[in-house]
């Protein structure tokens, strides 16, 4: 779930050899792409790639998109299908019981995680529910519109002809927070796991419920636990407490007491969590597409639990943001913004402080803090002993806050809003090497003048809470732009090397709001602009992901690198010339390995000491290929690529996964 204006629901060292092979390629690749680099962007980069741009989208786990996904023939995956939990056709697979999924309890006020003697496994799922998805279309109140006049007028210049008509469809024909009845029979008969959407009722185009996807919540989701770890799984991560922790806590507390008569559809989610698409059976039609003809990675994660704005902000920073004086010192917010998912007397989980108007701040250093210790100690008992990388007396924001501007440059001073931040970004590091880069949101021209009606995700963009940029009138309007600006930049060979792209809220994926195919339309528009300039598409990398994993289940492995996170697997598709194949790479990474590559490809130092772009890449064994055995360590995504020789290249030959390729 996102709050918006609207307040919407080191490497591991080459072998010689190997460097002098890539240094030699290296000066071969330049000096083949200098002639296509465009206005204002460095030529001096480690491949043949002068643009990357990264689209982000919203809150899908890459077994809620691609757990029915089959690769092509000689590579592996690691997903629902692969692993038995279910049958190509979405059914119950041999191994179902892999993901089943369990009720606890949690009803001691000092303490934060449920019980282990108290989990039993769920007969069935609770039902799920129809949350805030809209009931009918309407022009005056989207989404859906009612016609499609209204759709072109909103959005048209976002997709394509033939994509537009999907913001017409899909109203659940349903009241608001009740079990959805779109699912017939298996409403109250879903066995105790994973199920296919698109199979038991709703088809792909239809808005769903969105799941809880909050940092706590996550956690506990996740149930990990080092007691648990297997040699595939040695951070002891569960992920069986998905149903029960939306189903007893949700979206949060706010701070107020648990209503009476409380059921499992009081939060109005119902297992939500648990829904996934089906690829085999036309879910997720354009992104398989890519997936089959480019790359996809299967252990890309989220990094941070949670939700929208922790995560957006580890895209800029690769570090978390804390409460500050407004001045840029370390501050202790209000005792109502501090998180206390302890369960409050007499319930089971329901938070004494959590939610949407109250908590999302936590003093991490402090074992003492609720729910800190529980985690502090579980990180302390992994054979790596992570550093939870917080500092003394610091408040560090863990959900979704407002940015510490307005889009005018203004000091952001309503309720709920992070103070302005000191904390450095890649913009920051970017600017002092001449680099030039853009973070293009989708509505940010009426964010600026109609913020309560504009479909701008503030809390998307990590650079909004910075004071380094957005002090300077001049930054702000060189480098925050609209999306229109970006079709322009493409199609007059103007695109920076670096691009932040944000579909607005319609068109951004995000369950109840939106559909996933409407994020499908609005990256089909970008890739197919780009590949319209052949100059530009020779030279560029996409990489299309989501914010975070928006609480639905995944199967994955979780690799926690500090107190903030990793959290599960997010869907990567890296589209590019040099990513093509139908391949699937199974190197360990999170955003923060999109700043990685950025700093790789233009020869850049991490962005601070302390932020975690300064992790070492993965070194992972055959025997255990998701797993990195010099944790914590996070990639830098140069697996995702095969670079040819420049003469090939510029032949376009088109010999994928051909001998002579340079592994950077």
């Amino acid at each position: 779930m996102r709050q918006t204006s609207r307040s919407r629901h080191q490497r591991p060292a080459v072998p010689a050899l190997l460097a002098a092979v890539s240094l030699a390629a290296t000066a071969l690749y330049c000096s083949a792409a200098d002639s296509q680099s465009t206005a204002n962007t460095s030529s001096i980069t480690a491949t043949p790639i002068k643009h990357v741009i990264i689209i982000v989208g919203e809150n899908r786990t890459f077994d809620h998109v691609f757990g029915a996904y089959q690769p092509r023939s000689g590579q592996t995956i690691w997903n629902l299908l692969s692993r038995g939990i279910i049958r190509a056709d979405g059914g119950p697979g041999p191994n179902y019981k892999v993901a089943e999924q369990y009720m606890a309890k949690a009803t001691n006020p000092s303490q934060f995680d449920a019980s282990p003697t108290s989990k039993q496994p769920y007969p069935t799922l609770p039902a799920p529910n129809t949350g805030s998805a809209p009931t009918a279309a309407s022009d005056a109140n989207p989404p859906p519109f009612a016609t499609l006049a209204a759709a072109q007028a909103a959005e048209g210049y976002a997709l394509e002809s033939n994509d537009v008509v999907h913001l017409t469809t899909g109203a659940t024909g349903l009241p608001n927070d009740e079990p959805d009845a779109r699912f017939g029979s298996n409403l109250y008969n879903l066995q105790s796991g994973p199920y296919q959407i698109s199979r038991v009722g709703p088809n792909y185009d239809q808005y769903m419920n969105s799941p809880v996807h909050r940092f706590y919540q996550n956690w506990q989701q996740s149930d990990c636990n080092i007691a648990h770890a297997t040699l595939d799984n040695p951070s002891g991560c569960k992920m069986d407490l998905f149903a029960w922790v939306e189903v007893s806590v949700g979206a949060g507390s706010n701070g107020k007491a648990q209503t009476a008569n409380f059921t499992d559809q009081s939060t109005h989610e119902g297992a939500t969590a648990l829904g996934f698409y089906n690829v085999n059976t036309g879910d997720m039609p354009y992104f398989t597409d890519l997936a089959r003809h480019y790359t996809i990675s299967d252990n890309y994660h989220q990094p941070v639990m949670g939700g929208t704005g922790a995560n957006s902000i580890m895209i800029g920073t690769a570090d978390a943001l804390y409460y500050t004086d407004g001045k840029g010192n370390p501050a202790t917010p209000p005792q109502n913004e501090i998180e206390n998912p302890q369960p409050q007397p007499g319930t089971n989980n329901w938070y004494a402080q959590d939610g949407y108007s109250g908590g999302t701040y936590s003093n991490c250093s402090d074992p003492k803090q609720p729910g800190v210790g529980a985690i502090r100690k579980y990180l302390d008992s992994l054979p790596y002993h992570p550093n939870a990388n917080c500092a003394p007396s610091t408040y560090y924001l863990l959900n979704n806050y407002n940015p510490g501007y307005n889009g005018d440059g203004t000091v952001n001073t309503s309720t709920f809003t992070i103070p302005p931040s000191p904390v450095r970004t890649i913009a920051d590091t970017l600017l002092e090497n001449n680099i030039s880069w853009k973070y293009y949101g989708e509505g940010w021209k009426t964010f600026i003048t109609r913020p309560s009606t504009s479909v701008y995700c503030n809390i998307c963009n990590p650079f909004l809470y910075e004071t380094a940029i957005m002090t300077n009138p001049s930054l702000v309007a060189a480098h925050l732009q609209d999306t229109p600006n970006l079709y322009a930049d493409i199609a007059n060979g103007t695109l920076p090397a670096v691009s932040f792209v944000k579909p607005g809220g319609l068109l951004d994926g995000h369950p109840s709001s939106s559909k996933f195919g409407l994020y499908e339309g609005f990256v089909h528009k970008i890739i197919d602009s780009v590949q319209a300039n052949p100059a530009l598409w020779s030279s560029t990398a996409i990489f299309i992901t989501t914010d975070e994993g928006g609480g639905y289940y995944d199967s994955g492995y979780i690799q926690p690198v500090d107190f903030f996170g990793d959290g599960p697997r997010i869907p990567l598709i890296v589209v590019s010339p040099y990513s093509r194949g139908g391949r699937v790479v199974h190197d360990y990474s999170d955003h923060v390995s999109l700043v990685k590559f950025i700093e790789r490809n233009w020869s850049l130092g991490p962005i601070t000491a302390r932020s975690r772009d300064n992790l070492p890449n993965p070194v992972q064994l055959p025997a255990s290929p998701y797993v990195p055995t010099n944790a914590p360590a996070i990639g830098d995504l140069f697996g995702a690529f095969q670079f040819q020789p420049a003469r090939q290249a510029a032949a376009g030959n088109g010999n994928e996964g051909a001998a002579g390729m340079f592994p950077f």
